[in-house]
C-alpha cells in the first residue's frame, strides 16, 4: 500500500489491528498516535484544512439536531420571549378559541375555527422566514402538513350532521356500495 492510499481520507479504520489490506505491520497504540480519529459524521479538517473522514458511518448516538428552516426567532432577540414567538401563539390562541366555542355548543364553527388556525399556520410557514416554534420539520413538509390536516378539519366541519353546509354526492353512493354490497 502506498502512502497515499494509507492518508486517503476515505480510508476507513479497522478495528482488528490491521490495516485495509489485512497486514497486521501497525499496532492500535500507533495507530492512535499517528493517525487523528474522528468519529462524528461530520469531519474535521486536518494539518492543511481539508475535512477528514475515517468512517462513512453515522454515529450511532444523534449528539445534535439542526435546527428546521425557518425555526428561528420571529422578533428580535432583546423583544419579550411570547413577542419572539407571536406565530405559535396565534396559531395556539386560535385553536383554544375554537375548542371553547365547540365547548359552548357551536360544534361547526369551533371546528371551522381549529381548521382555520392550521390553514394559517401553513400561510404563516409559507411566507415568513422565520417562524419560530412553528417550524418542527421542514418548510415543505410543515406547510403540507399544517395545509391537509387544516383542509381536511374544514371540510368534514363543513359536511357535519345536521344540515351539512356541503354535500358531496359520490360519498353517499359509496357508502351505499360498501354498506350494502
Amino acid at each position: 500500500m502506498s502512502a497515499d492510499q494509507r492518508n486517503h481520507p476515505d480510508r476507513g479504520d479497522r478495528t482488528d489491528g490491521t490495516d485495509a489490506d489485512g497486514d497486521a505491520n501497525t499496532s492500535a497504540y500507533e495507530r492512535a498516535f499517528t493517525e487523528p480519529v474522528v468519529r462524528d459524521p461530520v469531519s474535521a479538517p486536518d494539518a492543511e484544512g481539508v475535512p477528514r473522514r475515517t468512517t462513512r458511518r453515522f454515529p450511532r448516538f444523534t449528539r445534535d439536531t439542526a435546527r428546521p428552516e425557518g425555526g428561528g426567532r420571529a422578533a428580535p432577540g432583546d423583544a419579550p420571549a411570547p413577542a419572539r414567538q407571536w406565530p405559535m401563539l396565534a396559531v395556539l390562541g386560535l385553536v383554544a378559541l375554537g375548542l371553547l366555542v365547540t365547548a359552548l355548543d357551536q360544534f361547526r364553527v369551533g371546528t371551522i375555527l381549529i381548521g382555520a388556525a392550521l390553514l394559517g399556520g401553513a400561510a404563516l410557514r409559507w411566507l415568513l422566514p422565520g417562524v419560530g416554534m412553528l417550524a418542527v420539520r421542514s418548510r415543505f413538509t410543515d406547510i403540507a402538513t399544517y395545509g391537509l390536516l387544516g383542509a381536511a378539519i374544514v371540510l368534514l366541519a363543513l359536511m357535519a350532521q345536521p344540515d351539512p353546509l356541503l354535500q358531496i354526492p359520490f360519498l353517499k353512493d359509496t357508502l351505499h356500495f360498501t354498506v350494502d354490497g
